[in-house]
């Protein structure tokens, strides 16, 4: 009896280390890391005149990290709708989007009259992306776009570019390199601007000489009212409406794709009705959201499809439009 206990102990404790070797293993540090950190470093001298032994000390801090890898591999956006929005449009989010208001309504305001966005839109977005400034992301960026530059082939040309974009950012804007914390992306900043879109849509809305997207709120607003102006934001026009009559033959105009492609007028004959007033000519996409209450059918119009901009998703641009709309209701109802 006694061997058989020490027996079975053995083998739990051989299956143990089995699984522990097999974690470790799936987390080790891909050779393409430090391969890629040393080509990396000769490009940055070549093309953008960057020292060769600071680069090598910066990038000897660089660490592979595993749990960037398992964190792009999962993001929100695979969930479905009614599992989404629960986690954005929130009656908590929703007030503090109010006190976020009231206490930069001057700059929303000015942002508005410059770019045409309206304070909702701007509001919704930082409390999506980083609830007011209270969650600025958790990892060094350093660590996150190295080791989706090296370590992710899936996008690595991608992130490669987000490395040395970050680095040039660095250069222009005095951030410390070493210090600069962010999502698992490597988003930046309030607003979670990835360093490729700080450094074409940021600005420096308050005039100090630096474009500050964690401490300053101006810049923060002004940026985001930035982006979407670039992005085509059409102001005084809908963002998205509801719709209904959709069945199983109308696959092809979900099939159609994020980009408003269809004419209103065209949906309507087939028998889809938005439900509320839109534009006959307006192209718009059709969209299918699985809500608690089963299929939701929605109208993606011009600035809907601007939001999708920020992150290429119908979820998120729902989420924001959403929220944008309870934190307007709310503001309105106590005011």
């Amino acid at each position: 009896m006694e061997n058989t206990i020490i027996t079975n102990s053995i083998r739990l404790l051989a299956l143990v280390l089995l699984v522990w070797n097999i974690a470790n293993l799936s987390a080790a540090e891909p050779a393409s890391y430090q391969l890629g950190k040393a080509d990396f470093i000769a490009e940055m001298q070549a093309n953008h005149g960057f020292d060769r032994e600071q680069l090598q000390l910066l990038m000897d801090k660089a660490t592979y990290r595993q749990a960037i890898i398992d964190a792009i591999s999962r993001p929100a956006e695979g969930k479905s709708w009614r599992e989404y929005r629960p986690i954005f449009v929130t009656e908590s989010r929703s007030r503090q989007g109010v006190e976020f208001w009231d206490a930069n309504a001057d700059l929303l305001a000015r942002a508005e009259a410059e770019y045409g966005v309206p304070p909702e839109i701007i509001v919704a977005i930082i409390g999506v992306e980083t609830r007011y400034g209270q969650h600025l992301g958790s990892y060094p960026v350093l660590d996150s776009l190295s080791t989706l530059a090296f370590g992710y082939p899936k996008r690595g040309k991608f992130f490669r570019g987000e490395l040395t974009e970050f680095m040039l950012l660095s250069r222009e804007e005095t951030i410390d390199m070493t210090s600069a914390m962010g999502s698992y992306a490597g988003a930046l900043g309030m607003p979670q601007f990835i360093p490729s879109s700080y450094r074409a849509y940021a600005v420096d809305f308050d005039a100090d000489g630096r474009r500050d997207l964690w401490q300053s709120s101006a810049d923060v607003i002004g940026s985001v009212a930035s982006y979407f102006k670039r992005h085509g934001w059409s102001p005084g026009h809908p963002v998205t409406t509801r719709a209904s009559g959709v069945e199983s033959r109308h696959q092809s105009y979900l099939d159609a794709g994020m980009k408003p492609s269809i004419k209103v007028a065209e949906l309507r004959r087939a028998g889809i009705k938005p439900d509320s007033e839109v534009t006959e000519n307006d192209l718009a996409s059709l969209i299918a959201l699985e809500g608690e209450d089963g299929m939701e059918y929605w109208l993606g119009l011009h600035n809907f499809y601007v939001i999708t901009r920020y992150n290429h998703s119908n979820l998120y641009a729902m989420a924001v439009y959403q929220l944008s709309q309870e934190i307007l209701r709310l503001r309105r109802s106590e005011g």
